[in-house]
């Protein structure tokens, strides 16, 4: 109305094209890809919450979505009654819904807010509720975007912990997120999209591998660039072990950590610069590792690999840490990076508040 001869035209985004895959009874099965790749359309296809335009999706078992901060929640009842109308919802009786309230309100941690209208609840409140509902439902298959990453370290620890419960059970989950390593750490096979097109489905270290292609600097189908655009060195993977030497996306405060990510160098690099960035949840940064302090590092030849270990007693405050691993050369010139190629959820006890907590001893004298 207020410009009628403004030029209007449109552009049609599919958001999904020609995707075909199968998961098995009892699969954990990823699926990543970059922002707008369709991933959580996908998700809101298989729970039925967008239509599809051709083609037919088969499920064979009662469905639990986990898809997006607070849908299915009406701000305006307490969590009393939302618990009730979402299980319910979910394929419980009323009777099992009440029967499991106590359990889901325990499992969330909500005990003092069980009264209180979701409106007044934080968005990491909503998150512990909403995946409360989910797994007390008892359905067969599972669906999880990457909304966790909104819930604090302590209950992202807990929901980690519920996924190898549910893997041990033989739950069927379908899980999205961008954290390569919760992938390689939880998945039986994965998914990779780009653009709404299915790039590539397999074994998740494979998956992970082409999501670096993708994601830092060999194009859209993992095809290598002309000679020019191509980059120096590819950052493959990052992820994070206990000193047991076993993956993990959660660590306790105090056990050692040793912080990893693979390079695989296009060109010849004499003595690169090897770092890892650790950011906190309001994205500041909480420390640097760097191999400055190391020495003079090896050259290496075009083709080569090579992983990047980084170990550290782990007295990070409780919350979820991104890793951002980078390379550098000896003039200190940036060959390649990965922003927030994975994540580490610190747990602890007691939160003093602080970003990391330095063992202390106390001695009281009195005067």
């Amino acid at each position: 109305m207020l410009h009628p001869l403004a030029f209007r035209d449109y552009d049609e985004l599919r958001a999904l094209r020609d995707v075909s895959f199968e998961v098995r009874p009892g699969e954990f099965f990823g699926v990543v890809g970059r922002n707008g790749s369709g991933k959580s359309t996908l998700l809101k296809c298989l729970a039925g919450i967008y239509g599809i335009d051709s083609g037919q999706i088969s499920v064979n078992g009662r469905l639990s979505p986990f898809i997006e901060l607070g849908v299915g929640f009406n701000p305006d009842l307490t969590a009393r009654d939302n618990v009730i109308i979402n299980a319910t919802m979910l394929g419980l009786s009323r009777r099992e819904a009440r029967e499991r309230f106590d359990e889901v309100i325990a499992f969330a941690e909500l005990e003092e807010f069980v009264d209180l209208k979701l409106k007044n609840y934080s968005s990491g409140m909503s998150v512990r509720l909403g995946f409360s509902v989910a797994v007390q439902v008892d359905a067969e298959i599972l669906l999880v975007d990457e909304v966790l990453a909104v819930g604090d370290a302590s209950f992202q620890s807990k929901c980690f912990g519920e996924f190898e419960r549910m893997k041990r059970e033989g739950r069927t989950i379908l899980f999205v997120t961008h954290d390569m390593g919760a992938i390689e750490r939880f998945c039986d096979r994965a998914l990779l999209l780009e653009s709404g097109d299915l790039v590539d489905i397999g074994a998740p270290e494979e998956i992970a591998r082409h999501y670096a292609e993708v994601n830092f600097g060999r194009g859209p189908a993992g095809a290598r660039p002309p000679e020019a655009a191509r980059p120096e060195v590819l950052i493959t993977s990052a992820w994070c072990e206990d000193e047991a030497g076993e993956r993990v996306v959660s660590l306790a405060q105090g056990r050692s950590c040793t912080a990893c990510f693979e390079v695989e160098f296009e060109r010849a690099i004499e003595s690169p610069l090897f770092t890892l960035t650790f950011r906190n949840d309001v994205r500041h940064i909480i420390f640097r590792a760097t191999s400055s302090k190391h020495g003079r590092m090896d050259d290496y030849a075009a083709g080569n690999r090579v992983v990047v270990r980084f170990s550290f007693p782990n007295w990070l405050g409780p919350s979820r840490y991104t890793l951002t691993p980078a390379v550098a050369d000896s003039e200190r010139r940036e060959l390649g990076r990965a922003d927030d190629l994975a994540s580490l959820v610190v747990d602890a006890a007691y939160s003093t508040g602080s970003v990391v907590d330095i063992p202390t001893e106390l001695e009281l004298r009195r005067a």
